[in-house]
């Protein structure tokens, strides 16, 4: 068994394609049209749908509301080479910093948070591996 891929739903999928490509530097993998459901589907990830788990976009023809995220959802995790830089580069290309770049509490783990379109949490790591 392996992880294939996280779903989230958005509203904009052109929006949240920019974000995840182009702020968070995923590629998109594959996008396809469903018009007798009236939806799409993109593939985002780092690596091949194959071997490695990417994020599944939902854009709902119809949806016109924003969509509940309710109280379990959390967040992504992403990791990067430098935290304070990929902030500063997603705010540069307009992204929403939520939470600066900084240690956690009371740990030395360099993270922050970022929102896509949708106000879905990414939390941004310092790569360890």
């Amino acid at each position: 068994m392996r992880m294939m891929h996280t779903m989230v739903r958005v509203r904009d999928l052109d929006a949240s394609l920019k974000f995840y490509c182009e702020m968070l530097g995923m590629k998109l993998l594959r996008k396809e049209d469903f018009p007798e459901g009236k939806f799409t589907l993109a593939f985002v990830g780092y690596g091949e749908v194959a071997d490695s788990t990417v994020l599944e976009l939902t854009h709902n023809w119809d949806v016109e509301e924003d969509y509940d995220h309710g109280n379990a959802y959390g967040h992504i995790a992403v990791s990067v080479d430098d935290v304070y830089a990929a902030c500063d580069r997603i705010r540069e290309l307009g992204g929403n910093v939520v939470r600066e770049a900084g240690p956690m509490k009371g740990g030395t783990t360099v993270l922050a948070f970022v929102e896509d379109p949708d106000g879905y949490k990414v939390e941004l790591l310092a790569d360890h591996a």
